[in-house]
C-alpha cells in the first residue's frame, strides 16, 4: 500500500507542476504582450518589464493552482485508467474512496501552497512591480475620481489629489466638521509623509470657520494625527482579491469605523479564505472522470473537458462576486457558492461511478 500511495502522489504532483508551469508561462507570456504597449514611457525599459512579470508571476501561480490540479489529477488517472492501472488497483481491493484519499493528500499540499503564496508572496510581489512600474513610468497612484482620493477620517473628509508609491501624499485637503456636520475648518497642504504616528504636512493654509469671523493660518510645517496609515493607501496599488487576509481584514475594520461600504473587501476576504480549499474540491470533481469510460483512450478530451470546468470555475466564482455586490448578498454567501457547487457535483457523480 505504501509503494501505491507514493507512485499514486508522485504522478499526480509531477503532473499538477508540469500544468501549473505551462499556464504559469502562457499567463505571462500575456503580461509580456500587454506590458510591451508601455516601454519607452519614462524608463520603464524591457528590462524592467520583464521584472514586472516575474513580480506578477505569484498572483497568477494563486490564481491558476486549482485549475493545474484539476486538469492534472484528470490527465494523472485518464493515463491510469489508459494503462488498465486503475482496473488492477480496484482487484486489489482499492476503493474508489481509497484512492480519492491518496489523491486528497496532494490536494492539501497544493491547498497549503496556494494559502501560503496568497498571503505571504503574492500581496507583496504584486505590491512591488504595481510600485516600480508608477516610478518607472512617471504616473502616481490610480485614484477613485478625477479630483483624487477620498477617505473618511473620524468627523474629517479627506481628499488627496495624488499618491506617489512611496506613498507620499500631494495636494491634501482636510475639511473638518464637529458632531452637527457643520463645517469648521479647511485645511490644504502641499504635501505629507508619515513619520511612524503622524504625518508631516508642508506648507499649510488652515481656513477656520467656527467663528463668525473666518480666520485663514499659514504653517510651513504641521502634524497630522490621523486613523490613515499607509498600509491603508497601500489598497491603491494592490487589488481586493490580491491582498493578504490581514490587510483586508484591518481596511475593513477601518472602513467600518468610518461607517463606509465593506461589502467588496468582505467578499474579497472570504475568497481569500475559501479559495485555497478549491483544491481539494477539485480533486474531488476529476476523480470521477478517471472511472468513466476506462477503456477508451482520449486523455485529449478530458484534459479538455478539465480546463473548461477549471474556467468555468474561475468565471462562476467572478460572477457570484458581482451579483453579490449588486444584490447585496451575504459576503460568505457570494464567495462559497460556486466551491460548494463544484464539491457537490463532484460528490454525485462519485456516488454514481461507485454504484455502477
Amino acid at each position: 500500500m505504501k509503494v501505491l500511495d507514493n507512485y499514486l502522489s508522485r504522478e499526480l504532483f509531477s503532473n499538477v507542476i508540469l500544468i501549473m508551469a505551462a499556464l504559469l508561462a502562457m499567463f505571462s507570456f500575456f503580461d509580456l504582450i500587454q506590458e510591451l504597449d508601455s516601454v519607452g514611457k519614462g524608463t520603464y525599459g524591457i528590462g524592467k518589464v520583464l521584472i514586472f512579470v516575474l513580480l506578477s508571476a505569484p498572483g497568477h501561480v494563486y490564481e491558476v493552482v486549482p485549475v493545474a490540479v484539476l486538469v492534472g489529477t484528470m490527465y494523472t488517472l485518464s493515463q491510469f485508467s489508459r494503462n488498465s492501472e486503475l482496473i488492477v488497483m480496484r482487484v486489489s481491493g482499492l476503493s474508489i474512496y481509497n484512492i480519492g484519499i491518496i489523491l486528497l493528500r496532494v490536494g492539501l499540499m497544493f491547498t497549503i501552497i496556494t494559502f501560503i503564496v496568497g498571503e505571504l508572496i503574492t500581496p507583496i510581489s504584486e505590491k512591488t512591480a504595481q510600485k516600480m512600474r508608477i516610478e518607472a513610468t512617471d504616473s502616481v497612484v490610480a485614484q477613485d475620481f478625477r479630483s483624487g482620493l477620498w477617505v473618511k477620517d473620524g468627523n474629517s473628509f479627506v481628499n488627496v489629489e495624488d499618491v506617489l508609491p512611496d506613498v507620499e501624499l500631494l495636494n491634501i485637503h482636510i475639511y473638518e466638521f464637529d458632531d452637527r456636520f457643520q463645517l469648521r475648518t479647511i485645511s490644504n497642504a502641499k504635501n505629507g509623509s508619515f513619520d511612524g504616528k503622524s504625518w508631516d504636512l508642508k506648507d499649510v493654509t488652515q481656513i477656520d470657520l467656527s467663528n463668525p469671523n473666518i480666520q485663514s493660518h499659514f504653517y510651513h510645517e504641521a502634524k497630522w494625527q490621523s486613523l490613515i496609515r499607509p498600509e491603508l493607501l497601500n489598497v491603491l496599488l494592490v487589488v481586493p482579491e490580491k491582498m493578504s487576509a490581514w490587510n483586508l481584514y484591518s481596511y475593513i475594520k477601518h472602513l467600518r469605523q468610518n461607517k463606509q461600504k465593506t461589502t467588496r473587501h468582505e467578499v474579497a476576504l472570504w475568497s481569500k479564505m475559501i479559495y485555497p480549499i478549491a483544491c481539494l474540491v477539485m480533486i474531488t470533481l476529476a476523480l470521477p472522470f478517471g472511472f468513466l469510460q476506462q477503456r477508451s483512450s482520449d486523455t485529449t478530451a478530458k484534459i479538455f473537458a478539465g480546463i473548461m470546468l477549471g474556467i468555468v470555475y474561475q468565471v462562476l466564482n467572478r460572477v457570484f462576486v458581482h451579483l453579490g455586490l449588486l444584490n447585496d448578498w451575504s459576503p460568505i454567501l457570494s464567495a462559497v457558492i460556486p466551491t460548494l457547487l463544484f464539491l457537490t457535483s463532484g460528490i454525485v457523480m462519485l456516488i454514481y461511478v461507485e454504484r455502477n
